[in-house]
């Protein structure tokens, strides 16, 4: 079963709003990559890995073109660096996102995409409802003492002018 990582951005504090934008990255063979590694890396705008990419091809065939090797060995250490990149296509996505200082959230296992989505936003949110939901209330202070000096919570009220309604009209007074 594939294995996806989250990654959301983070720009302004306003990185788990914008939920749109978080990005699930397969690990695993990526076919498009290895067949098409130019276009897919494009289409994923990964232009260090693209600039990356085409030097080393560069490179790489014009070694081989210069020490005189046959066609037939450079088709083969071509068709290893398409697969090299297919295999690795996964791990430059999560290097650019890291790059661009977005972070990773978690990790999901899923068959497809949509289920990992669905998968890591159940917990996710069932996360954030447990942290954002503690129904604790700001009592403004410390629970009150009596005789303590020189806080005002200490005293008790004073005496109403007209006398207590009550039980017992005056304090101290026998019943």
């Amino acid at each position: 079963m594939p294995v996806y990582t989250v990654h959301a951005p983070v720009s302004n504090g306003a990185d788990l709003v914008a939920t749109d934008k978080f990005a699930f990255v397969r690990d695993g063979f990526h076919f498009w990559a290895a067949v098409a590694g130019l276009i897919w890396l494009a289409w994923h705008r990964l232009w260090l890995a693209l600039i990356g990419w085409i030097l080393l091809l560069s490179a790489v065939n014009a070694g081989l073109a210069w020490s005189g090797v046959g066609s037939r060995t450079t088709l083969a250490v071509n068709v290893v660096l398409a697969l090299l990149l297919g295999f690795e296509a996964a791990s430059l996505r999560r290097w650019t996102l890291s790059r661009r200082k977005w972070r990773m959230l978690d990790v999901v296992v899923a068959d497809d995409e949509e289920t990992a989505e669905r998968r890591f936003f159940d917990r996710w949110t069932k996360r954030n409802r447990v942290v954002g939901n503690s129904h604790s209330v700001e009592r403004g202070g410390p629970p009150p003492t009596r005789n303590v000096p020189g806080q005002p919570f200490s005293k008790p009220p004073p005496i109403p002018q007209g006398g207590i309604i009550g039980l017992f009209p005056e304090p101290g007074a026998s019943r």
